[in-house]
């Protein structure tokens, strides 16, 4: 899914049109995605104000709009990604070969900004998407001091704390340190590929129980944290500027092909596995990343040995739009039950001034 680094850069894209004029705004009913709004109200809240500027906290970013009212606040899911018209969206590792910018507007839209250039006189359409309906739009007055934010953990650039506020906050913490690089409400940003990355540099097994970890340990950890975010943020999260020596680079191989092309720093091949931990498949390298202690399941060496070979005929979570999957939202951002198979909607929009106007015949009420 769509982690800090590629956030960041959606904010970014929106910072590119700071000034502009909302003049229209096209939006689709989806109650799911839609979060304690309607598309409706969501129409006529931005209608006819100006795009200021937008922010990131961890992995959910806001824009701040002129005038009195409530905000957007964004959270792409698995699947969310920003789209100009005219261009390719941007995406978790590489845009989706389901992605066609000539199509417009484009499959899986949920809402459509008609941003106005006064100054050059032109406009620019600007859609946020959604295959698999695990993203939220939501209206806040504000931002950073209201749910989902205000539930979040530290942001690993924002808000990193302390060596010495960071360590009791994991030794007091028995699961798995995978896990708990997950959770939202302790380290806000970081999802599966980020987290991985961090371990790996770190060179913690992700199984390592997180109040076993030593002071070097805790130390290498928390310079990682920022390390991994900053390093993918300074080039705009685009994979094909990340070092070399990462494991993200290798990690979406299985078997001998990925073992061959990440080397270990004697020169040797790498050995990569792959384990579910926190119900996510994580990737480490066998020869850098021991397990020492113990684990969350004491398993025996054969055991553990059939658990790491079934975990690497697992798929990657690197799903296609299409694809169903089994990922889950973060866990501070899940709603409950499970998205319905997505249907035909009403698309409705409104021009600064007029009044919505239904773009199809048929009707339904807003959730």
């Amino acid at each position: 899914m769509p982690e800090l680094p590629e956030v960041e850069r959606a904010k970014r894209q929106i910072n590119e049109y700071s000034g502009q004029l909302i003049q229209r705004v096209e939006a689709v009913e989806d109650t799911i995605v839609f979060s304690g709004v309607t598309h409706d109200d969501f129409i006529k809240e931005l209608t006819g104000r100006t795009l200021e500027s937008a922010g990131r906290y961890g992995k959910v970013f806001y824009i701040n709009l002129s005038g009195p009212g409530r905000m957007p606040v964004l959270h792409f899911g698995m699947t969310g990604m920003l789209q100009v018209k005219g261009e390719l969206a941007s995406y978790y590792k590489e845009t989706p070969k389901t992605a066609n910018k000539d199509q417009w507007p484009p499959r899986f839209m949920k809402f459509i900004l008609h941003l106005f250039d006064s100054s050059t006189g032109t406009t620019t359409e600007l859609a946020f998407l959604d295959a698999r309906r695990l993203g939220r739009i939501r209206l806040c007055v504000s931002p950073l001091t209201e749910p989902p934010i205000s539930e979040l953990g530290f942001d690993p650039i924002l808000s990193m704390p302390s060596l010495e506020e960071f360590k009791p906050r994991v030794l007091k913490r028995s699961c798995p340190i995978k896990a708990l690089l997950l959770d939202q409400s302790f380290s806000a940003g970081v999802g599966n590929w980020v987290a991985d990355e961090i371990l790996y540099n770190a060179r913690i097994h992700p199984e390592a129980r997180s109040n076993t970890l030593t002071e070097q340990q805790l130390a290498t950890l928390h310079h990682q944290i920022s390390n991994v975010c900053e390093t993918a943020v300074s080039v705009n999260a685009d994979d094909s500027k990340f070092p070399e020596h990462w494991l993200f680079k290798h990690r979406w191989g299985k078997g001998k092909k990925a073992a061959q092309t990440l080397k270990l720093p004697s020169g040797d091949p790498a050995t990569i596995k792959w384990i579910t931990v926190g119900g996510r498949t994580s990737a480490y390298v066998v020869e850098l990343q021991a397990l020492d202690g113990p684990v969350t399941k004491k398993l025996s060496r054969g055991k553990r040995k059939a658990k790491e070979e079934e975990a690497d005929g697992a798929e990657s979570d690197l799903t296609a739009l299409t694809d169903s999957g089994d990922d889950q939202p973060d866990p501070v951002l899940k709603s409950p039950g499970t998205a319905k198979p997505q249907q035909k909607r009403r698309r409705t929009s409104t021009s600064a001034g007029q009044n919505t106007r239904a773009r199809m015949p048929k009707t339904t009420n807003g959730g």
